[in-house]
């Protein structure tokens, strides 16, 4: 048995190339991490190498300690991974102080995590603490039509969730706690990663403008169709927009019924 051939790996693999074909990860655009279950780290026994070298993170994460995650490598084209999972993909381990990480399998020739690792293990942190360990998946990916509404509408959270929420009835029943926005910023360093994970705490979906989506999940089918609903809203107002704009939608009272109908709860922020 290879690491590659184990179920959870080829469902993650799976998820990339699905995510390729969206048109969602340009050259080596985007970056994907899951945090390995208990159950599957002891189908990994014999399978990894525990004696590499820790690296420094950047970022503290204790509650992380002694966790394995599957990412992405830093560089690397989400289209290869389904061609050479070893060479484009790894599992890393943090250590018990939740400080650094080593690579125990795959990334092979030196390759590194996806550099905006440090955002995915802040956001993994508070996924794991206001979920009580339930949400196990970070996807980011460059949506092409979230990120051209970064340039049109205010990048404002309650503008945002409440135009997603219109353009589909499913959405406010798949993210009912809204978007979350951050504004421009460099990607890759502590500053990113501190803001999206301070929104993570609200949110399941954030919006860096003019670049990209972060998504969290239970699961990685879960994140996946997460991100995949949010953009296809985000692509029916695309469209709306360039038909004129909106002569009817759905109103705050419509949105009331179908939190009453569907049991969810939907912050009256949002209903304006």
């Amino acid at each position: 048995m290879k690491v590659e051939e184990l179920d959870f790996v080829k469902n993650y693999i799976r998820i990339t190339q699905d995510a390729w074909l969206k048109g969602w990860h340009e050259r080596n655009g985007g970056n994907f991490s899951y945090r390995i279950t208990d159950e599957e780290v002891k189908e990994l026994n014999g399978l990894i190498n525990e004696n590499s070298e820790y690296t420094p993170i950047g970022v503290s994460v204790p509650n992380l300690s002694n966790e394995y995650f599957l990412v992405t490598g830093s560089g690397k084209f989400l289209r290869n991974v389904i061609l050479d999972p070893e060479a484009n993909i790894g599992i890393a381990k943090i250590d018990e102080k939740g400080e650094n990480y080593k690579i125990v399998w795959g990334l092979i020739n030196e390759a590194r995590p996806t550099s905006e690792f440090p955002s995915h293990l802040m956001s993994h942190s508070v996924k794991k603490e206001v979920t009580g360990g339930k949400n196990r998946v970070i996807l980011h990916s460059h949506t092409t039509n979230i990120i051209a509404l970064t340039f049109v509408l205010p990048l404002d959270s309650k503008v945002f969730t409440r135009e997603l929420w219109e353009m589909a009835t499913e959405c406010p029943v798949v993210f009912p706690s809204g978007v979350g926005i951050v504004p421009w910023m460099v990607p890759g360093g502590a500053a990113i990663a501190k803001e999206t994970s301070n929104l993570m705490k609200e949110f399941d979906v954030v919006i860096w403008a003019h670049h990209g989506t972060f998504v969290s999940g239970e699961s990685l089918d879960l994140a996946f169709g997460l991100m995949d609903t949010a953009e296809k809203s985000a692509e029916i107002l695309v469209k709306v927009l360039s038909m004129g704009g909106k002569r009817q939608t759905i109103t705050a009272n419509n949105f009331r019924e179908l939190a009453k109908d569907f049991k969810v709860e939907l912050p009256e922020k949002f209903l304006y």
